[in-house]
């Protein structure tokens, strides 16, 4: 009996589960994925995948296009998500929590079915769909990713710093570009990060709200996948490895850029 209390009181034992889980769900996969993008049909070693994606325009220009409509996405998410944190996190305010509620409410229900209702939104007044739709349909479903880190960096803030500034003298445009706005920096390349490496890779989105007009890098994955036959998923896999490189990249960026903005402070 003292033995398990000895083997339940040992924190490695409780940490064997979640090493299963990573090895099973996330080592594993990544190892198929990484098999699969180097080899052919026949199981041989080959580079001929990455060849034929940057030898194909089209994968090429899908992925340049993916990475545009990220773009506009995850500035248009911080346009609106920044004022939309920094109410929440002002004290002078009351209804902070009500805001984060109506937030989060929409979170409650799955993506797909957020998407399916901005569909029937757009049906029911008239509105074509296509770019404009997809944009709208990304921003509504990525828009909290962008407002909750920057929440939290600005509610966490040292206020005797901004007191410091208009003690000093600073008006309050000095003290939100001086102050407030490089103290929330790491909040918002958070924010970039969480919005950015999503939009980028997703397909459902895409083909909802624009009825499969219009091929983002994720929809050329899914159907890599979907197509059949071994070699579109050696093909499907390399597009993914190049992806996964391409978010890995971004996390670096994120994680220096987080770095030098708290370095700057000191």
């Amino acid at each position: 009996m003292r033995k398990l209390t000895d083997i339940a009181a040992n924190r490695r034992t409780w940490a064997w589960p979640y090493v299963l889980f990573m090895v099973l769900f996330v080592v594993l996969p990544l190892i198929m994925i990484v098999y699969y993008a180097f080899t052919d049909a026949d199981g041989g070693f080959t580079l001929y995948n990455f060849i034929k994606f940057f030898h194909t325009s089209e994968a090429i220009n899908t992925l340049i296009y993916s990475f545009a409509i990220a773009l506009i996405t995850t500035i248009i998410c911080l346009l609106l998500g920044y004022p939309a944190a920094y109410i929440m996190a002002n004290a002078e305010f009351k209804t902070p929590a009500v805001m984060a509620m109506l937030f989060i409410l929409p979170m409650w229900i799955n993506f797909l079915l957020r998407t399916i209702a901005t569909v029937e939104l757009f049906n029911m007044f008239g509105l074509p769909l296509g770019e404009g739709a997809l944009l709208f349909g990304m921003c509504y479903d990525y828009l909290p990713f962008m407002i909750y880190p920057i929440y939290n960096t600005l509610q966490k803030m040292d206020k005797s710093l901004i007191e410091a500034a208009e003690d000093l003298g600073a008006n309050k445009a000095k003290v939100f570009t001086k102050v407030i706005l490089p103290l929330s920096l790491p909040g918002i390349y958070s924010g970039i990060v969480m919005v950015f490496m999503p939009t980028v890779s997703t397909f459902a989105i895409a083909e909802l709200l624009t009825r499969n007009k219009i091929t983002l890098f994720g929809s050329l994955i899914q159907r890599s996948f979907g197509e059949g036959g071994i070699a579109m998923w050696n093909y499907g896999a390399a597009l993914s490895l190049i992806m996964l490189i391409i978010i890995a990249l971004t996390s670096f960026f994120d994680s220096g850029k987080e770095s030098d903005a708290k370095t700057s402070l000191i």
